[in-house]
């Protein structure tokens, strides 16, 4: 394996550096190592290895407490009177959003 010997350089929100590390500090990750890990996901794929779609569905992130909240009891109260769909049902839906 060849030595590294190149620096990336990137400016990014505070806040958003201060999160994610925190996420990769607690699944021992080293920022190096994700970058590197992306680069040759990069190089293997041809592309970006993700997504850069953005998404129809709410994230969690789009949502405010109340409405993570409502959402989470409503999928709770339909399970527990069983009123829901199978798994097959649930990706037929998926993959007609797709």
């Amino acid at each position: 394996m060849a030595a590294k010997s190149e620096n990336v350089t990137a400016r990014v929100q505070p806040e958003s550096k201060r999160q994610a590390e925190a996420v990769l500090d607690r699944i021992g990750l080293p920022v190096s190592v994700l970058i590197d890990t992306l680069y040759r996901q990069i190089i293997m794929t041809g592309g970006v290895p993700y997504s850069l779609a953005v998404p129809k569905l709410p994230t969690r992130d789009s949502l405010t407490g109340e409405q993570f909240n409502a959402m989470t009891e409503k999928g709770v109260n339909q399970a527990r009177s069983c009123d829901g769909m199978s798994v097959d049902e649930a990706f037929a839906k998926i993959r007609e959003g797709i």
